[in-house]
């Protein structure tokens, strides 16, 4: 039994997972829930024991100084709790950690346990991997879940991926095994330019995970960042023409496979972001009118 002490009732939560490793290409995914820490002031209510589930000769433990006293932080995977305000408030659990190196399914089952005992009614999944995109294009973020149910009321697909997976899909399928509902987001990034950090592909993450709570999220300079990044890859681009013929290529793949009501979508997505934001007001989200919460698309690729 997990007893937790100092956290308060939470309203209509929604556990919000990343994790850093073979699922997070470019940073992007744990970087997205960081994110989240940090613009709504997270505060940390639980860690798991690192001794239980990390190799500290693969993620090892850093020190630093602390008024003079040497500390040691050690790798794991840690929750919090964030109040997104607004008419119409309700709590997000992030959980963000390493992808453990040992007893998956003891780390799964715990982070399940938390989620039962603080009545969390969705899991999200965020994941990055790296793809044949375009790094000029809007970065595609697929939303898949394994319960047939849950892909046709929230408008999602039914994960077809067979092969090696990592804890991103471990967790899924774990919590689809316990009756909680879960979905994963996953943004492709282009394999040429794979080095983190990637703001374009965290804010595209951000912004289906808006899409799929229907909350407002506080961008903060990732929209700046994301500019600049692209900006830096079109200049390392122009220097090499084999890399700016390559581009070209997987543009004109994206922009034929792409049909225009897929296109027509987007845009109205787009606008929709735009109208929520233009009439909600300061940070925290007020939702709209909801029919039952959230609606949006692991493609079916896990790297």
């Amino acid at each position: 039994m997990i007893e937790l002490e100092g956290v308060p009732e939470l309203i209509d939560p929604v556990m919000v997972a990343a994790f850093e490793g073979w699922n997070d290409a470019g940073d992007a995914a744990s970087t997205a829930v960081a994110h989240l820490e940090r613009e709504w002031k997270g505060e940390v209510f639980a860690a798991l024991d690192a001794e239980d589930y990390y190799d500290f000769q693969v993620n090892r433990p850093t020190v630093f100084m602390d008024g003079g006293v040497r500390k040691i932080t050690w790798p794991t995977t840690r929750l919090s709790v964030v109040r997104v305000g607004g008419e119409k408030p309700r709590d997000l659990v992030l959980v963000r950690g390493i992808e453990p190196s040992m007893r998956w399914r003891s780390f799964c089952n715990e982070l399940l346990g938390f989620a039962h005992e603080l009545g969390v009614e969705l899991v999200v999944i965020l994941g990055a991997l790296l793809g044949d995109t375009p790094h000029t294009r809007p970065v595609p973020v697929s939303g898949v879940t394994s319960d047939p149910d849950l892909a046709q009321r929230m408008d999602l697909e039914e994960t077809k991926y067979e092969g090696p997976t990592g804890i991103v899909g471990v967790l899924q399928e774990a919590c689809t095994h316990a009756g909680v509902p879960a979905v994963s987001l996953w943004a492709a990034v282009p394999h040429y330019v794979s080095q983190p950090p990637n703001p374009k592909a965290t804010l595209a993450l951000l912004n289906r995970l808006e899409d799929l709570l229907d909350v407002r999220i506080p961008q903060g300079e990732l929209p700046e960042d994301a500019r600049a990044w692209q900006v830096g890859v079109d200049q390392l681009a122009a220097e090499d023409s084999e890399v700016a013929e390559y581009v070209q290529t997987l543009e004109e793949a994206r922009d034929t496979a792409e049909l225009p009501e897929a296109s027509g979508e987007a845009i109205a997505r787009e606008f929709e972001r735009y109208l929520r934001r233009r009439d909600v007001g300061p940070p925290g989200g007020k939702p709209r009118p909801s029919s039952g919460g959230a609606k949006e698309d692991e493609d079916g690729s896990e790297e």
